[in-house]
């Protein structure tokens, strides 16, 4: 820009916010402390609007941002340890919120927008408006207290439970989990009296090591409390169940979880 031109515009500007910003004399003898101000403020803002527009590109691919993940707790024993540590290894500028509850509670929040995506287990009862990919698989076992009788028993078969008390969760808050166990039963040739109910399964099994009763519980965590626990197979395929993602409206860190899971 030619001097008289930019003379002008800094004149204007001047004009605009009312204040002196180059001290002048037979020459510019430079900032006046309100020019100062100005230049650091106009570079500030220039670097905000850079910091603004990269901000703004690495929300929109993925690359910062929040995804609250729900989970079961049987989860925690599969693969979704190793699938967190890679996301948090490739994406580090996402902060990951961790809540543990049950597939119902999940689907709840998921619906009203406190959970992004959740590990449930399926069937979803009233879900047709949660998105579901297949993310893990798991097979049920009997857990009886150590100090049980039965857990001494060479080759224990479920119908072996058929007297004792059940502790299980409510059908209400894991339908697909809760029913697949009452199914075995009744293959087995009884209805499992239960006695109590536990809200997760790592309180369903914490009732199993002080005694409360028996129950059937992923094997996946065949390794908790197993100093108060026996934990024992189920033969045949039927006590296989699989683990879903289930989401519905993703945010681009959200849906870098689902493909990186």
């Amino acid at each position: 820009m030619s001097q008289p031109p930019l003379t002008s515009a800094i004149r204007k500007l001047e004009s605009d916010i009312n204040a002196a910003l180059i001290n002048r004399g037979n020459r510019v003898l430079g900032l006046t402390p309100a020019g100062k101000k100005f230049l650091y403020e106009s570079r500030e803002t220039l670097r905000r609007a850079e910091q603004a527009i990269t901000a703004t590109a690495d929300v929109a691919a993925g690359r910062t941002g929040v995804v609250r993940l729900g989970y079961v707790g049987s989860s925690l024993y599969g693969r979704l340890p190793d699938v967190i540590r890679e996301f948090r290894t490739n994406h580090p500028q996402v902060r990951l919120e961790l809540h543990e509850a049950t597939t119902a509670a999940q689907v709840a929040a998921l619906r009203d927008g406190r959970l992004d995506v959740g590990v449930l287990i399926p069937p979803l009862a009233n879900a047709e408006d949660v998105d579901q990919t297949l993310f893990d698989s798991d097979r049920l076992c009997m857990a009886i207290p150590k100090d049980h009788l039965l857990g001494k028993r060479p080759g224990l078969i479920l119908s072996d439970l058929s007297d004792e008390p059940f502790i299980l969760w409510p059908m209400v808050e894991g339908r697909g989990f809760h029913l697949q166990v009452i199914r075995l039963c009744a293959n087995a040739g009884f209805v499992p009296e239960v006695t109590q109910e536990a809200y997760g399964m790592h309180a369903v099994l914490s009732l199993v090591a002080v005694g409360a009763g028996v129950s059937v519980v992923p094997e996946s965590m065949s390794g908790f409390r197993g100093d108060r626990i026996s934990y024992h197979p189920l033969s045949s395929a039927e006590p296989e169940f699989d683990l879903v993602l289930g989401y519905r409206h993703l945010s681009p860190a959200a849906q870098a979880f689902v493909r990186s899971a």
